[in-house]
């Protein structure tokens, strides 16, 4: 099982399936010729020889001797991790650079991309809390909300001031927490967990969660959308700031869970 796992992992660096085989069969058992490597990885015989001259001219695999004495040698795993690791490394540094020359600025970028899958959702937004240089602003429940702790808090240690609404009783201190008080019935009217998040005011994620994790969503750099993310979640923290002081003045006229005040098509106090 585990060399297995390891070739998969392999495989994701680059390398085919024979190429990650030989490299950890050599491994174990080194040094060997090829016809020895072929025996103990199964990789074919027939195609032993050319993913070996692949492996030594990407210097994974070095060879010993000459002729028929000629063996060959894995190079050492942290070595291996390391020249890896420093490649990608610098392949990402010149791609971000390149990407750049070649994207439009972000005036000139009004698109709103689809958010379908639960894992995504969760990576972007903590990608972008990670990314966070001045303000992170949060909508958010009790399952989305514990995933985001650990890079909320480094948010918050790195100067960055955050405020969220959480639907729902929270353990949570970092940034400034407003509870919302009437979560159960929220999630009755929407059918699922309502997901907000807004970073340096540059950037938003807007979802709604429903069943089993199911994600409809989107995410932009438009302004347009940003301002309206932005601004849902401010009006939340007014109305969360008036209830904390006129709690019961606001039950006495709207009623319990303040149903007049949600009703949105009338305007009228409770009889």
């Amino acid at each position: 099982m585990v060399v297995n796992n390891t070739i998969q992992q392999i495989t994701a660096l680059g390398f085919s399936e024979y190429e990650a085989k030989a490299y950890v069969h050599l491994l174990s058992a080194q040094p060997a010729t090829a016809y020895e490597l072929s025996q103990t990885s199964g990789i074919p015989s027939s195609k032993i020889y050319e993913i070996l001259g692949r492996l030594t001219e990407k210097r994974v695999v070095f060879v010993e001797g000459e002729g028929r004495k000629k063996k060959y040698v894995a190079t050492p795993p942290d070595e291996f991790v390391q020249s890896r690791r420093q490649f990608f490394h610098r392949t990402f540094d010149s791609l971000e650079e390149g990407l750049k020359q070649v994207t439009q600025k972000p005036d000139d970028v009004s698109f709103i991309w689809n958010i379908k899958e639960y894992g995504f959702l969760l990576d972007k937004a903590e990608r972008m809390i990670e990314g966070a240089e001045k303000t992170v602003l949060l909508s958010t429940w009790r399952e989305e909300c514990s995933h985001l702790s650990d890079a909320m808090t480094q948010a918050e240690t790195n100067g960055v001031k955050i405020a969220t609404v959480h639907f729902g009783e929270t353990s949570e201190t970092t940034g400034r927490i407003f509870e919302h008080p009437i979560e159960d019935t929220l999630f009755e009217e929407k059918g699922g967990r309502g997901f907000v998040l807004v970073v340096d005011a540059k950037a938003a994620i807007v979802a709604t969660i429903t069943g089993e994790n199911h994600v409809e969503g989107a995410w932009s750099l438009n302004q347009g959308f940003i301002t309206l993310a932005e601004d849902y979640i401010k009006h939340d923290i007014y109305i969360m700031k008036i209830v904390r002081r006129f709690d019961n003045l606001l039950l006495s006229t709207f009623g319990s869970s303040y149903h007049h005040l949600r009703d949105i098509f009338n305007d009228t106090d409770l009889e």
